[in-house]
């Protein structure tokens, strides 16, 4: 772990947050802002919100909460190992998810369809609507005003945002230049990764709890054969349950290795002496070997195909659709519905544009459990 590198994002460099505070005196900006996302309502309620089945479906599933806690938790092993600052990484791990709505990119499919007229949704911009807005827990401002890097982090860890921005990011971005063009720094791009890496392992652990594929059918796909027959020669005849959490671990571990070493060699040849450095790169410096890249996209196929295509996961899709196809409608057209802490958005809304946003920032919020009750009682 070690100290960090001269190119990692330092606290005491901060660009500050839109509202300026005192420092704390015992913890670094970033730590604030990794335990203000933590505190926040938005991360409670990943807790009832899944990542392909659906809340009520088992309790072995990822959520979205227990997803975001495995990316934090591979973030901050890579991070540490290539001299970055940890506690922001994290506080990007954890905060990637937070403007998923219920029922995971099917609900995202259907809000974004609804929305159209209305300039779209976007989750990632949505997280950005949730930290800087809707979050409204403290006396002087709205959201959880966090540092210029971690907003920077959250909005651009996939790479610069270009072109026609959703409206949830460009009126942010309008107040708050977090410089859209560029790259983020490496943290950022750790956190990426490490969402990649956390969704592959998980969706195979699930996909196989849930019968929708075979021990026998995975242990032929690419890096998985190679693990697979890892632990058969350490552990002959070893109990099948064991046998795959001891493969899939390997999996786990092959991918993590394989960006620290990747992505030291990139850095190394870059030669970064500051985070400016990384983020002008032109490029992302932390990534998959080609290779590897390679293989997980055969590998992204075969659960495309045989998880997310799945008949039963289809008809599940196809039932929540119509629950935020109904609530959406219904809502614009009473918005005495909503909540009543809600009513003052309402009332200040100027147009149709307005209103429609107000609907979706409720709707996006909903747990999977939540919708479900909402429609229940509001449609029959």
């Amino acid at each position: 772990m070690g100290q960090t590198a001269p190119y990692a994002t330092a606290p005491e460099h901060s660009r500050g947050r839109l509202y300026p505070e005192p420092e704390s005196a015992f913890r670094s900006c970033f730590q604030r802002d990794r335990d203000r996302i933590i505190h926040s309502s938005a991360f409670r309620r990943l807790k009832h919100k899944t990542q392909v089945f659906i809340e009520h479906e088992g309790d072995y599933f990822r959520t979205r909460l227990t997803h975001s806690i495995e990316v934090a938790q591979v973030a901050r092993t890579i991070a540490g190992s290539l001299g970055l600052n940890s506690e922001l990484t994290e506080a990007v791990a954890l905060a990637h998810d937070l403007g998923h709505t219920p029922f995971g990119h099917t609900g995202e499919d259907a809000l974004n369809e609804l929305m159209a007229p209305f300039g779209g949704f976007d989750h990632n911009a949505q997280a950005i609507r949730i930290v800087t807005s809707l979050e409204r827990h403290y006396a002087e401002w709205d959201g959880l005003n966090l540092t210029w890097e971690t907003l920077e982090a959250i909005a651009k860890h996939n790479g610069p945002v270009t072109g026609d921005l959703p409206y949830a990011l460009a009126e942010y971005n309008a107040r708050h230049d977090l410089e859209l063009y560029t790259h983020a720094g490496a943290e950022a791009q750790v956190a990426a990764l490490s969402d990649d890496i956390a969704y592959n392992n998980h969706d195979l652990h699930d996909g196989l709890r849930a019968s929708l594929f075979t021990v026998a059918e995975i242990s032929e796909l690419p890096i998985l054969a190679d693990c697979f027959a890892e632990v058969d020669r350490r552990y002959p005849g070893l109990e099948s349950y064991r046998r795959r959490h001891e493969a899939l671990r390997r999996f786990f571990g092959v991918l993590v290795e394989d960006v620290i070493t990747v992505s030291r060699a990139e850095i190394t040849a870059l030669a970064p002496q500051r985070v400016e450095d990384i983020r002008g790169a032109g490029r992302m410096v932390v990534r998959f070997s080609p290779g590897l890249w390679a293989d997980l996209k055969q590998i992204r196929s075969f659960l495309f195909e045989r998880m997310y295509r799945a008949p039963s996961v289809v008809e599940m899709r196809t039932k929540v659709t119509q629950v935020v196809r109904d609530l959406f409608p219904l809502y614009l057209s009473r918005p005495d519905l909503l909540p009543r802490r809600w009513r003052e958005d309402v009332a200040a809304a100027a147009d149709e544009v307005a209103l429609a946003r107000i609907v979706a920032d409720y709707i996006s919020g909903m747990t999977d459990r939540f919708a479900l009750q909402a429609h229940e009682r509001l449609c029959g």
